[in-house]
């Protein structure tokens, strides 16, 4: 219905919270949560056109891509993960400078004859004949992964699903190089992956972002009109 409230969604924990909290208030528009101080239900003081959703990064993108919350807040990296092609879902309306890092392309530091690129499809080559099998790639970026190896030419690979520590299943024998998202590098480092030097995917950092499969009736235009006016007056 017209008259529903805009739905926004914030990350529920962690510093994205945190920083998201600091610059809705200032920009004059605080967040506070309603009923029990665990519960995912919160409000903007003053503005009743406005719900507020606690929720996982994760499940914020993928609420704004079925249309269930109409604005969010979470990394850029899963709003471009999510993306299908074809008509999009989703539209970034606003970076918001906080919560930088790099979905990099990573592989064994003793693989020293691949260092870009274009290297790695020599290196799959030499794999199968020695193993019988593709290189495998493991990430939770399935769609961005597969999106660059297009774009790179790379076919000679398959992608193992990681939902955990990616960086660590190298080690564990599960998959031979990652796509991973990193901010400082030094988990890489801590086991023993260097970054392909033109292996950088996205330069990822939080978003607020806006549901296309979302209904928009002028009422919650106007109110987000509003929000990027006054985070524009409060720099954010």
């Amino acid at each position: 219905m017209s008259d529903e409230p805009l739905i926004l969604a914030v990350p529920s924990k962690g510093r994205l919270m945190e920083r998201a909290s600091e610059l809705f208030k200032a920009a004059g528009l605080p967040l506070r949560k309603t009923g029990h101080e665990r519960g995912y239900r919160g409000e903007i003081a003053g503005r009743n056109g406005i719900e507020i959703a606690f929720l996982s990064a994760a499940e914020i993108a993928y609420q704004l891509s079925s249309g269930r919350v109409h604005l969010g807040i979470t990394g850029e990296d899963l709003i471009r993960e999510g993306g299908r092609e074809g008509a999009p879902r989703t539209e970034v309306v606003r970076s918001l400078g906080f919560g930088e890092a790099d979905v990099v392309v990573a592989v064994p530091e003793c693989w020293l004859d691949v260092s870009h690129m274009s290297d790695l499809e020599d290196a799959a080559a030499i794999f199968f004949r020695e193993h019988g099998r593709r290189l495998r790639v493991a990430t939770k970026y399935m769609n961005l992964t597969r999106r660059f190896f297009s774009d790179k030419g790379i076919t000679g690979y398959r992608i193992v699903e990681s939902l955990g520590a990616t960086e660590g299943t190298i080690a564990a024998g599960t998959a031979e190089m990652i796509v991973d998202i990193t901010s400082t590098g030094t988990t890489l480092q801590a086991n023993h992956l260097k970054v392909i030097e033109d292996g950088l995917i996205l330069k990822s950092q939080a978003v607020l972002a806006k549901s296309i499969t979302a209904s928009w009736p002028p009422a919650r235009s106007r109110e987000l009109d509003e929000i990027l006016s006054r985070l524009e007056a409060g720099g954010g």
